[in-house]
């Protein structure tokens, strides 16, 4: 299949597993990956060139591995019309993804919130999956980080450290900070609006406040009970997840692989695929 670098040609697909109709992109053959999106992104290809999104380097993957990319619950293209969405909620449905397309304990990778979501994954649903990447998402099982990490969180998405749910307009405040952070914010309403229909960005920020800034209900220890070969990705300038914490939570892995990344923050970028496509094909 040709494809375009930075953008999937594939039609967009969904399947209906636990309880709604996810939306996803698959591109290429071979070993199939699950391939998860971080905050405030999804899988629309609006966000290439964006350094948070995988957008940028699904050619690149497909050209290893069979990459199914899911929209989390709530966000692009998969409609979610309840109350809050739990990380166990998402570990669930992409557990029940995995199912439904019959996929035999594929890879699965994720940044950020995706990363947090694939841990989860390993600890909810042992055996359903090969190997895992958590790449700049293993900071929510700390629980010396999460009281910094949820007063951060309430402030970005609430408007104050002790907001107690999302304050749109708040929001929108705090992106506007730098010209950067203000072209990701509105790159997020244009997605989630394309998706969804006019105004559902804050829907959108709705659902993710309270997973966002509250415990996962896992903590480093938990990691412990993952089966699954685990890479953590820790990016040593990254403003979020601090490389000790990467260590702390390599050291809880039964099988588990930390590296390092110097001079890097909270991005994706080609070195940091290729290192992630080394580990999975070792374990494909």
């Amino acid at each position: 299949m040709a494809v375009t670098a930075g953008l999937s040609q594939t039609e967009p697909r969904s399947v209906h597993a636990n309880g709604i109709d996810i939306h996803y992109l698959e591109e290429g053959e071979g070993e199939p990956l699950v391939l998860l999106h971080g905050g405030v992104v999804s899988t629309n290809p609006i966000w290439t060139g964006v350094p948070i999104s995988y957008a940028s380097h699904m050619a690149t993957l497909a050209a290893r591995f069979r990459v199914v990319a899911p929209d989390t619950r709530g966000a692009g293209r998969t409609v979610h019309s309840g109350d809050t969405v739990t990380f166990d909620v998402l570990a669930d449905d992409v557990a029940a993804l995995i199912d439904a397309l019959g996929l035999d304990r594929p890879l699965i990778a994720g940044f950020s919130e995706g990363g947090i979501t694939a841990s989860v994954v390993g600890i909810r649903h042992p055996g359903s999956v090969r190997a895992i990447v958590n790449h700049a998402g293993y900071d929510a099982f700390d629980p010396s980080l999460m009281p910094t990490l949820t007063a951060m969180m309430r402030q970005m998405l609430g408007g104050s450290p002790d907001a107690t749910h999302a304050d749109p307009d708040a929001a929108a405040r705090f992106f506007s900070q730098s010209a950067e952070m203000q072209g990701v914010f509105e790159l997020m309403k244009a997605d989630e609006d394309s998706g969804q229909g006019k105004d559902h960005w804050k829907e959108y920020l709705r659902l993710g406040f309270p997973r966002l800034t509250q415990p996962t209900g896992y903590t480093t220890a938990d990691l412990g009970a993952i089966t699954a070969p685990t890479l953590i990705i820790a990016g040593d300038r990254d403003e979020f997840c601090s490389v000790e914490a990467g260590f702390r939570a390599y050291r809880e892995l039964a099988e588990g692989e930390l590296a390092v990344v110097p001079a890097t923050g909270h991005v994706i970028t080609p070195p940091l695929v290729e290192l992630m496509i080394e580990f999975l094909e070792r374990w494909s």
